[in-house]
C-alpha cells in the first residue's frame, strides 16, 4: 500500500496525522518525507544517525571557444532558462528543467551537461519507521526532481506513508502521482473548506481514491462535514481540538506515545485505509 497525506492548505495537520500512523503501524513502514522545502516528520522521530546524499540536476556548460552565438539554444528553451541574445549564452540554473534539448539542438555541439546540486535526501530508521527525508537547498525552485528522487528511495513490498507538500500545484502532482489512496488533512474552519475542495478537485483531475480526515474538531463549523456528505467523501478519521496534543506536538512527541488513549484512533484509520485497499 502507498498512502499520500496531503491538504489543500499548509497547517492542517498533515505530518502529526502521518508520523502518528506510521508509529500505529505496528510493522515496518516506509515514511517518505516529500514536503522538501520544510521536511519536519525528522523533529517527532528519534533513532539512527541519518546518512545523507546529495541530489544534482544535470543541467548545460557552454562551451565559449565552440560557441558561435546562434541562439538556437535560447530559442529551443520553453522555459526561457537560456539568454542566448548575448555573445556567450547564459544559463539562470533555478529556470532549467534539465531536459536536455538544448544540447540536442546545438549545432556546434558547443554545450554540454554538468551536474548541479538542489538538495539532499536523509534516511534514518525509528524503530518500524524508515524515514526517507528530501531537504531542497535554500533558495531552490525545483522541488518535483527531488520529491520523485525520494519517492525512488522506496521499498517494493513494504507499506509507504507520503507525507506530501500542501497546497495543489507541482510538487503536490509528483508527490501524490503513484498513491494507492490520497488522505487529505483539513480543518472545520472557512479557509480550511475553501482549500479542501481545490485539493478534492486536484484528486479527481488525477483519478486517485480518497479520503478525508477532520483536525482539530470542535474550533470552527460543521461547513466541512456537509461538504463531505454532499460529495459522498468518507471522513476516515477526526481528531478533537485536544489542548494535551498541541502540548506533546510543540515538544515533539507522537501523539500515540504522549497520549496512548488516542493511538486506537490511529489504528481505526490504519484498519478503515486497508479495508479499502482490499
Amino acid at each position: 500500500m502507498i498512502l499520500a497525506i496531503a491538504s489543500g492548505k499548509g497547517g492542517t495537520g498533515k505530518t502529526t496525522v502521518a508520523v502518528n500512523l506510521a508509529r500505529a503501524f505496528g510493522e515496518e513502514v516506509q515514511l517518505l518525507d516529500c514536503d522538501v522545502e520544510e521536511p519536519n516528520a525528522h523533529l517527532f522521530l528519534h533513532g539512527s544517525k541519518p546518512t545523507e546524499e546529495t541530489v544534482t540536476l544535470p543541467v548545460p556548460e557552454f562551451d565559449e571557444a565552440l560557441c558561435d552565438s546562434c541562439g538556437e539554444c535560447g530559442r529551443f528553451c520553453a522555459y526561457h532558462a537560456i539568454l542566448a541574445f548575448l555573445s556567450t549564452p547564459v544559463l539562470i540554473p533555478e529556470m532549467c528543467h534539465s531536459c536536455g534539448g538544448c544540447a540536442l539542438v546545438c549545432p556546434r555541439k558547443a554545450i554540454r551537461e554538468v551536474e548541479r546540486r538542489i538538495g539532499a535526501i536523509q534516511e534514518m530508521q525509528s524503530g518500524n519507521i524508515r524515514l526517507v527525508t528530501g531537504k531542497l537547498d535554500v533558495g531552490g525552485a525545483m522541488s518535483p526532481p527531488l520529491i520523485r528522487a525520494v519517492k525512488n528511495r522506496r521499498h517494493a513490498g513494504v507499506p509507504a506513508i507520503i507525507d506530501a507538500p500542501p497546497g495543489t500545484s507541482c510538487p503536490v502532482i509528483a508527490a501524490v502521482r503513484g498513491a494507492d489512496f490520497v488522505l487529505l488533512i483539513t480543518e472545520p474552519t472557512p479557509f480550511g473548506l475553501h482549500d479542501l475542495t481545490l485539493a478534492v478537485e486536484t484528486m479527481r483531475a488525477l483519478d486517485i481514491p480518497f479520503g478525508v480526515a477532520v483536525n482539530r474538531v470542535g474550533i470552527g463549523d460543521d461547513r466541512v462535514h456537509r461538504y463531505c456528505r454532499a460529495e459522498a467523501i468518507p471522513i476516515l478519521l477526526e481528531i478533537p481540538d485536544d489542548r494535551r496534543i498541541a502540548e506533546a506536538y510543540s515538544r515533539g512527541e507522537l501523539i500515540v506515545e504522549a497520549l496512548p488513549e488516542y493511538r486506537a484512533l490511529f489504528a481505526g484509520l490504519l484498519g478503515a485505509l486497508t479495508n479499502r485497499k482490499t
